[in-house]
């Protein structure tokens, strides 16, 4: 029965929040009309007539276009393009003589009433679960009202006409920043809320509608404000518009944000031809100023190599044509995180030296400054946000080394001899190596050698793993990730046997990883195919100092296999890449009776793993690679500024909470945060 009902309360929720979407619109709709009719009652022009008698022809068009041709996209699109210019009137002319007028104050209740009902309606909607959210960065209705708030801010004079305009950008690109929930996007909004009421509207040459203004703002941001809290999108979800746009217009779109860094810096100058305080304002603007120069410079010399990047990747992501290769993937495996990270230290600082700037050349009676301003936070706050966003998500490097020895097995007295050449084809040697080749290329890790060798001595082995350890990215820093595979015989103890009688044992590969890894925060994941990998799997619980873990295999004996035959080298890695490249292979690690288990291993540090995080040689590497030589003074004052953690007390607890749980409660399943997992059966 309740699976009856449960369709009902759906749709008796739906029309319920429609009802209250059309309950906001249709008190918009009452108030608009009304506040026109008094405003034309009082002056008697003809041009406010004019525009109320338009304002319920287009209404009425807009009503016949939804009802009667199911026109419903160009219906509503008409509605808010019209409805945004009339609010804009109604904002303009607010006339001193209407205060005590009853049917003013009706229409000020009234849009109050429209706002409340929009809100409650919104945050409804959200509770429910009802709301849908897409990945845009401005919807159709809310540019159509922009518009019309611009179009009709024309009626004014041509100073204040571009300021409120200009107003009008800042307003979109602060609904993009909360849309794209940008960590600065709230100070943001705060910021825009205080300076429109207390400067930008009282510098105005008339007085403007407090209720009119409070409508069309609060109407435009609440949504947006709703779903910095409420929107499941992921970062990726979020900014899927910038990404999939072409590179061509990412690039001409430094071109506008350009123009008002420019406008920004020349209306901050005015400021000078302030002499009551230049002993201030001339000093502070020439030593501020030429900070601002030398940040945006770098801004904008970022930007362009950050576009240059993203659609590098493009190109290769549009190349593979793969369904299970996402461009985030692709990103990550060219070493984005690393300079999104330190992009956004320095975006940081370009945004901060725009506050100082503005704070240094404040101009209380300049509407044009303020909205200029107004224009400018948003955007370099959507920029340090995406930075951020992609930083936090992108994976880290990776590089993989991979050997398979398939002639050799260990005799009684634990000496490797050849096998016959017709047991090689049993090894499963040649598929053995194709699948690691296939993890690697699945996940773009690097490959530095895969090794297929029946003769592969100590010395020759030890030469190539110190090659491969020392293996450092394009950038110059190390790979977040190295991954050691092998696949081959060992001794009892778990050590790799070699031609020769030779073996490669744990301590030698962990002194090389701890001596080449000294300084830098990497991890080193061993994979071992082989019949004895657990004293290696057991001896990670008592590694200190370094990120370490193995993930190893148990092979049933032949009696006790339920299959008819005996598991065999190789066995482990089909499966194990199996489950690591396809999420719906059904492959069951818990399951009973398995021939081959899994097993893993981790260091007593592992938990404390975070990707690495870029140095102050790193960001001064970064900044010779990228940025002219003039800029270099502001090196040292970004790293200073942008490089503080503030939160270490609190990272120290998590850091032994997440060792605890680690230690005791070891997860069956564990994401290396690198597409590849760590299973235990």
């Amino acid at each position: 029965m309740s699976g009856q009902e449960d369709p009902g309360k759906g749709v008796d929720m739906w029309s319920s929040l429609r009802c209250l979407g059309y309950l906001s619109s249709f008190n918009l709709l009452v108030a608009v009309c009304l506040g026109m009719y008094v405003r034309w009652e009082q002056t008697a022009e003809g041009m406010i007539l004019v525009i109320f008698i338009l304002g319920l022809f287009v209404s009425a068009i807009a009503c016949i276009l939804y009802y009667y041709f199911s026109m419903e996209s160009a219906s509503l699109s008409l509605f808010h393009l019209w409805f945004g210019f009339l609010q804009g009137v109604l904002c303009f002319l607010n006339i001193p003589s209407l205060e005590k007028d009853i049917k003013d104050q009706v229409t000020n209740y009234l849009l109050l009433a429209s706002l409340a009902v929009r809100t409650l309606g919104a945050l409804t909607e959200r509770l429910c679960g009802n709301a849908t959210y897409k990945p845009v960065l401005l919807t159709s209705f809310e540019l159509l009202e922009l518009l019309g708030f611009a179009v009709a801010s024309l009626s004014l004079f041509v100073n204040e006409s571009v300021a409120v305009i200009a107003l009008v950008l800042a307003l979109a690109a602060l609904i993009v920043d909360l849309r794209m929930k940008s960590p600065l996007a709230l100070p943001n909004l705060t910021c825009f809320a205080v300076i429109t009421a207390v400067y930008f509207f009282k510098s105005l040459k008339f007085e403007t509608n407090p209720y009119a203004l409070s409508c069309y703002l609060g109407r435009l941001i609440c949504e947006p404000l709703l779903d910095v809290y409420f929107s499941s999108l992921s970062p990726t979800e979020r900014w899927k518009p910038f990404f999939s746009a072409g590179g061509l217009w990412r690039k001409l779109s430094l071109f506008p944000l350009s123009l008002f860094e420019v406008a920004f810096v020349v209306l901050c100058a005015l400021k000078l031809g302030d002499m009551n305080v230049w002993y201030l304002v001339i000093p502070g603007f020439c030593v501020f100023g030429l900070l601002w120069v030398l940040c945006h410079m770098v801004f904008l010399v970022t930007l362009w190599g950050f576009y240059t990047k993203l659609s590098e990747c493009q190109k290769t992501w549009k190349a593979q044509q793969s369904d299970t290769l996402t461009l985030i993937r692709i990103m990550a495996s060219r070493g984005m995180r690393h300079f999104c990270l330190i992009s956004e230290r320095l975006l940081l600082f370009c945004l901060l030296s725009t506050v100082i700037l503005a704070a240094v050349s404040w101009q209380v009676n300049n509407v044009l400054f303020m909205s200029v301003f107004l224009v400018l936070l948003p955007l370099e706050s959507l920029a340090h946000g995406l930075f951020h966003e992609l930083g936090n998500c992108l994976g880290g490097t990776c590089v993989g080394y991979a050997v398979v020895i398939p002639t050799y097995y260990n005799s009684a007295d634990g000496q490797p001899l050849l096998l016959a050449p017709g047991q090689v084809q049993e090894c499963q040697s040649t598929s053995t190596l194709n699948a690691i080749q296939t993890l690697f290329s699945h996940h773009l890790i690097q490959t530095f050698s895969c090794d297929y060798s029946t003769s592969l001595s100590l010395d020759p082995l030890l030469g190539k793993l110190r090659s491969f350890l020392e293996l450092c990215t394009a950038e110059g820093p190390r790979h977040d990730t190295y991954v050691l595979y092998y696949s081959g015989r060992t001794l009892p103890s778990g050590d790799w046997a070699l031609a020769g009688g030779e073996c490669l044992r744990l301590q030698q590969v962990l002194d090389m990883w701890k001596e080449r890894n000294t300084s830098f925060s990497s991890r080193l994941i061993m994979v071992l195919d082989t019949e004895n990998s657990a004293p290696w799997v057991k001896a990670m619980g008592k590694v200190e100092g370094m990120y370490v873990a193995v993930q190893g295999a148990k092979m049933s004996p032949a009696g006790d296999a339920e299959d008819q035959r005996a598991p065999r080298l190789g066995d482990f890695t089909q499966e194990w890449v199996k489950y690591n490249c396809n999420p719906d292979s059904g492959v069951q690690w818990s399951e009973s009776g398995r021939v081959v288990t899994a097993i893993y291993g981790v260091s007593k540090p592992w938990s404390d793993y975070a990707l690495h995080l870029p140095t102050g040689s790193d960001v001064a590497k970064h900044w010779k690679t990228h940025f002219p030589r003039s800029t270099y003074p502001l090196l040292v004052v970004a790293n200073r500024c942008c490089g503080l953690n503030l939160l270490w007390l609190c990272s120290a607890c998590l850091r032994c909470v997440r060792r605890m749980k680690m230690s005791w409660f070891p997860p069956k399943i564990l994401d290396t945060g690198q597409g590849i997992k760590l299973v235990q059966s």
